[in-house]
């Protein structure tokens, strides 16, 4: 039986647009396929069946590789909360529980997004392993976010995502 212990994410962002707007943007095909966990050039599937007990799904193929990340929806109140499942099949069957609230606020709405990481211990760790590991799944986990926040960001306020060349 694998040893997880679980470390918590929390990041805030504002837009400058509507809650409705990022909202739809967490839920809409249309919208996912071109920010989270994918690019729309790089994107093979993107599905949301945004309702309690619906499942999404991202399928992202790079390097020839596809990188599948699936999910249930727990909690729906468009336009101020979701909360959702989220696992990659191919790595683990571990699934972390995400929640984003997005408010209105006088210049346009702030994103609070939770993430609870199951942190996978290696046999014989110490106290200072798990609390190292915890550091550093988080560290990797906040900057994956970070940058797809960037392009939710770029996506909502503006329409369109300019994906940096790599």
């Amino acid at each position: 039986m694998t040893t997880t212990s679980i470390t918590t994410l929390m990041m805030k962002r504002t837009f400058d647009v509507s809650a409705e707007k990022v909202y739809d943007a967490w839920t809409n095909v249309e919208m996912i396929k071109k920010w989270m966990f994918t690019m729309e050039t790089t994107n093979k599937v993107a599905k949301s069946d945004a309702r309690v007990g619906g499942m999404w799904e991202i399928v992202d193929h790079r390097n020839g590789i596809d990188y599948r990340a699936i999910g249930e929806y727990k909690v729906v109140e468009p336009p101020t909360k979701l909360v959702f499942t989220f696992k990659m099949p191919q790595f683990s069957d571990i699934e972390d529980d995400i929640t984003v609230v997005i408010q209105p606020i006088e210049s346009g709405c702030e994103m609070s997004f939770t993430q609870d990481i199951h942190v996978i211990h290696e046999e014989g760790w110490t106290t200072e392993d798990v609390e190292k590991a915890h550091e550093d799944w988080k560290k990797e986990t906040e900057q994956g976010w970070y940058y797809m926040f960037l392009g939710l960001k770029e996506l909502v306020e503006t329409g369109k995502i300019i994906y940096p060349s790599i």
